[in-house]
């Protein structure tokens, strides 16, 4: 039996000035190794600086791009969008729109015929032809104006896309393989491609099908047409996991290791049949312990003994890229193998690092400085190469320093390769082929339609065109060589720069105002595993708790009025030292409150934890607001000899009433709120979630909150009305149905006595607008996400989906699928993506609903669920919105198409609707989502990303109209509707004269 390695682990975010120290001092070459990089390194620039002007016949390569439309001028940024999304674009109405947006950002018309290459004239050309109809300008002569107005908006369509085709056609070799291949015959000096079957990640069954078929056909096809050459020779393919799996994520382990590690050793199967080179892609960080899992299944299976082409890539950005090959190593020992590794620097760095900060982890999981991931890169082609010959390493760079550096290390060995991206580096391997014509180096050539291949360009695109990248700076001929020849160490110089200065740490976040809430990262195994073993210890109490009477409502309200004075008088210096006191028992005990979001709440364990996280950062946000509102006066202006100044105090007794869909979040946001503030509080949780309520109020009394300030009273409806209409109470915070609003309004309104606040969040009837030039993709992301998560259960939930209908069909067809691939049932497993509804008498009204619908409306998607609290996430059209009269609070998503020239109409039925708490737009056209904004009077817009999980501090959340009062929580202006306001004037001269005055200078 092999020796086979235990599932791969390392630290997922491992500091970077311990990274540096390790790799600094080994960096070192000899002066002679260092002046023969020097040499290799500047001819090779040299050659990408030499331009082919003999008849301006060069093709040009994305150094020309990127030397015309630079990504840091308005003219780069809107071509990317452009070729992001216009190809995709179906109808004529949006696609004129959209081409006007963008084209009118910027100067396209000067860029026509600056540049000798081919694909940039041609492009610019086709360009500003098109800005000239967008923005008429005559030329001396009157002709090109002339020409434009007879030319008009077909003629513009026409000549954008055709650029858009343009640079497709460059960057990707064929739409299918069979153009692929004929594009890709073996011509002197190059022979060598690893092809990549482009498309998104699956969403559907069908998606993951699709691919595998694609896959499949094309190792068939390029099997056939390799010829005779034995491996490294031949060419290979590369196939992305995440594309033949729905759900390729780590919470579902279990489900992909069953599902999908058969489809791989199919295609391996398929692979070596032909001899093929097979490479599994890199993914995201979270997913790289997964896709090696899936690996190293695979791998195991002995119809893969004797073939020496299973590969994979590997990310030198990752700071675990040496732990990795340090792990397949250990899988082709085990195994007998020889296997073969891409190395590569990294895609999608700015996504890992909005992640890391997003879900407040301790560290990145990448490098925050591009001269750490040069440096990594280093340091795992020096171990790649020692590991030859079982390892066989793939170099993938466009950097003439990295070939350099790499060719000085490996020395006369040979067994390895480097690979450019078909469309970069011509001139870079070119000359590479002229010198060491024994070097051999693979083309790297993506295969798809066009349609599929934007996204990935655009990637490409920002990845090669970063002002930071050797390719932009290499075409940049301002910058001097001996700048691109500095070393990566050079530019650490010492282990305590190793980290960005302008990139917090995600635990500084919001620094220096408050610490960002720390949570967990599900894709790092011994992360998640420790989660697991600290919820599953904990006892969640579920005994029953005794409703208050009113008598006992009453006299909380008599006991809070008697604290008041004592709290209001204590310091907010020492209220928010209470409230930062709660936060960090919040974190210390996060397992406790997560097991009693689970067992009382209903909740799964990636939202427990973003419910606990949303606690946390509520009792941060509101002491470090407290400390700035209330600890001190603020100076106002005024005539000399008198002084003015205005204060914040608390105005008396608070009653709050909660949710059951935040028990945690919601509940503390309001109580710590009103405590900050001065106040002492009443607090009522919803009737479902008490025992959450208890738990968090027994955590603010040990963290310093007097017990005379905070009482808690549990109980229904009836003893929520008792407390509102109390005669002593000073203000109530309410978040929950517009109904129960409307009857706390009144029954404030009905008292004697002073008129007090009502601060109200309640629901909506949400709703997301998806336009035509939207990713499909990302729509059915971000729909599924906003609509079914929680199980619907959140009041900024999608009930709502506008879609154009020149794209309905496709994107209700994902979005159906990818609903189709949801986990449904117990939110203990940490694989259920949608747990149960709250009760038995909130599921019988998301039954009668869904009943209704199924009667009155087109059904395209009702899932399955188990017996009990559960009703599966459901789909249907309706023929007009008018038809959702209300808020159905459960995971149900009702569609309504649109045509492109009523969005007008799309616009006014969402205001018809008198709700005003999130809308979502996915569109890439600026004065579409601009126009929107303006229009609609909504709290919460979210544009092109899913529409819930607001961040406090940073999307405050509340709505207007029938969603709320406002302000919003969780923001700037939250505390004050919390108090009262006092200004204080003082004659400072009435003493007889203002002396200051008197003895003043001149």
């Amino acid at each position: 039996m092999p020796n086979i390695p235990p599932p791969f682990t390392a630290p997922y975010a491992p500091d970077d000035a311990e990274i540096a120290a390790r790799l600094l001092p080994a960096s070192h070459l000899s002066p002679p190794q260092e002046a023969r990089i020097d040499r290799t390194a500047t001819r090779l620039i040299e050659a990408i600086r030499k331009r082919d002007d003999r008849l301006g016949q060069s093709l040009g390569g994305v150094e020309d791009m990127l030397r015309e439309f630079a990504l840091s001028t308005k003219e780069g940024l809107a071509l990317m969008v452009l070729a992001e999304a216009l190809l995709r674009v179906p109808d004529a109405r949006t696609a004129d729109r959209f081409i006007e947006d963008k084209l009118g950002e910027g100067d396209f018309i000067h860029h026509e015929t600056r540049s000798t290459a081919f694909l940039v004239n041609a492009s610019a050309w086709a360009l500003g032809l098109s800005a000239r109809v967008i923005q008429p300008g005559e030329t001396p002569d009157g002709t090109i104006g002339r020409l434009v107005k007879r030319l008009g908006a077909p003629a513009v369509r026409t000549a954008t896309r055709q650029a858009m085709r343009l640079m497709g056609n460059h960057f990707v070799l064929g739409e299918t393989i069979e153009q692929a291949l004929e594009r890709g015959r073996p011509r002197s000096g190059q022979s060598r491609y690893s092809f990549d079957m482009l498309g998104e990640g699956a969403r559907t069954a069908a998606d993951a099908a699709r691919y595998f078929d694609a896959y499949a056909s094309a190792i068939e096809t390029i099997g056939k047409a390799a010829g005779s050459h034995p491996l490294p020779d031949r060419p290979g393919i590369s196939v992305k996991l995440s594309a033949l799996h729905p759900r390729f994520e780590a919470i579902s382990h279990a489900r992909v290791m069953r599902e999908l590690v058969p489809q791989l050793l199919d295609l391996a199967q398929r692979a070596k049949a032909h001899d093929l080179n097979f490479t599994v892609d890199a993914e995201e960080a979270d997913r790289l312990e997964l896709s090696l899992d899936v690996i190293a299944a695979t791998l195991a299976d002995s119809s893969l003994s004797g073939w020496d082409g299973f590969g994979l890539a590997i990310q030198a950005y990752q700071k675990r890229a040496s732990a990795v090959i340090d792990h397949v190593d250990a899988l082709a020992r085990a195994h007998d193998r020889k296997l073969m590794v891409r190395l590569v620097k990294g895609a999608y760095w700015d996504t890992e690092i909005k992640r890391a900060q997003e879900r407040g982890l301790d560290g990145y999981p990448v490098f925050t400085r591009k001269a750490m991931t040069d440096l990594n890169y280093v340091a795992c082609a020096a171990k790649l190469l020692a590991l030859r010959p079982r390892i066989f390493p793939q170099f993938a760079t466009h950097n003439a320093l990295t070939v350099a550096i790499v060719l000085e290390l490996a020395g006369d060995i040979g067994c390895f390769e480097f690979q450019r991206l078909h469309g970069m580096g011509e001139a870079l391997y070119e000359q590479l082929a002229k010198d060491h014509p024994d070097i051999a180096y693979r083309t790297y050539a993506p295969v798809g339609s066009h349609r599929d291949l934007l996204a990935y360009l655009v990637r490409r695109l920002l990845e090669n065109g970063a002002n930071s990248s050797f390719v932009a700076q290499a075409a940049d001929e301002r910058v001097p060589v001996p700048a691109l020849l500095q070393r990566p160490a050079d530019a650490i110089v010492r282990p305590q720069a190793a980290t960005h200065p302008k990139i917090p740490l995600p635990a500084d976040l919001f620094a220096p105002e408050r610490r960002n809430s720390r949570g967990v990262e599900f894709g790092a195994r011994a992360a998640l595993d420790q989660l697991l073993t600290d919820v599953k210890a904990e006892t969640a109490d579920l005994k029953p708790i005794a409703d208050a009477t009113p008598d006992q409502a009453n006299a909380a309200v008599t006991a809070a009025r008697a604290g008041f004075a004592a709290w209001s008088r204590t310091p907010a210096g020492t209220r928010a030292a209470a409230l930062e006191q709660a936060a960090h028992l919040l974190e210390s005990r996060g397992a406790h409150f997560i097991a009693l979001l689970q067992a009382e709440g209903g909740k799964t364990l990636d939202d427990s934890l973003s419910e606990l996280r949303e606690a946390v950062d509520f009792c941060r946000y509101y002491a470090a607001q407290g400390r700035r509102l209330f600890g001190g006066e603020t100076a106002m202006p005024g005539p000399t000899g008198e002084s003015n100044a205005l204060a914040l105090r608390g105005r008396g007794v608070f009653v709050a009433i909660s949710p059951w869909n935040f028990p945690l979040a919601i509940f503390l946001g309001q109580v710590t709120a009103a405590l900050m503030a001065g106040n002492s509080v009443v607090a009522k949780p919803a009737e479902q979630t008490p025992r959450i309520a208890r738990e968090a109020v027994v955590l603010l009394h040990e963290a310093g909150i007097p017990a005379s300030a905070l009482h808690l009273v549990t109980g229904d409806g009836s003893i929520g009305a008792v407390l509102t209409a109390h005669r002593n109470i000073a203000g109530v915070v309410f978040t929950g149905s517009t109904e129960v609003a409307r009857a706390i309004n009144r029954t404030l309104a009905a008292k004697d006595g002073p008129i007090v606040p009502l601060i109200a969040e309640t629901g909506g009837i949400n709703a997301m607008i998806a336009d035509a030039t939207a990713l499909p993709e990302q729509v059915a992301d971000d729909v599924v996400t906003s609509a079914f998560r929680s199980a619907g259960q959140r009041c900024s939930a999608l009930r709502l989906l506008f879609v154009q209908e020149d794209v309905a069909d496709r994107m209700i067809e994902m979005i159906a699928g990818a609903a189709r691939e949801l986990k449904i049932g117990d939110p203990s497993d940490v694989a259920t993506h949608v747990g149960p509804v709250i009760d038995m008498e909130a599921k019988q009204r998301l039954d009668a609903h869904i009943a209704r619908m199924t009667a009155e409306a087109k059904l395209h998607f009702a899932g399955t669920a188990p017996e009990g609290c559960f009703v599966a996430p459901h789909i249907f059209e309706l023929k007009d919105a008018g038809q959702l009269t209300e808020e159905v609070f459960g995971p149900i998503l009702h569609v309504v198409r649109y045509r492109a020239e009523n969005l007008e109409r799309v616009l006014t039925a969402i205001e018809r609707t008198g709700y005003g708490l999130t809308l979502g737009i996915h569109s890439r056209i600026d004065d579409t989502v601009e126009a929107i904004i303006d229009r609609v009077q909504v709290g919460n817009i979210y544009v092109n990303r899913n529409m819930i999980g607001a961040v406090v501090g940073v999307q405050p959340f509340g709505g207007n109209g029938l969603s709320g009062t406002g302000p919003k929580a969780g923001g700037p202006h939250y505390l004050s509707r919390f108090a009262t306001e006092q200004t204080v004037t003082i004659n400072t001269a009435a003493a007889g004269g203002n002396a200051a005055l008197l003895a003043g200078d001149e």
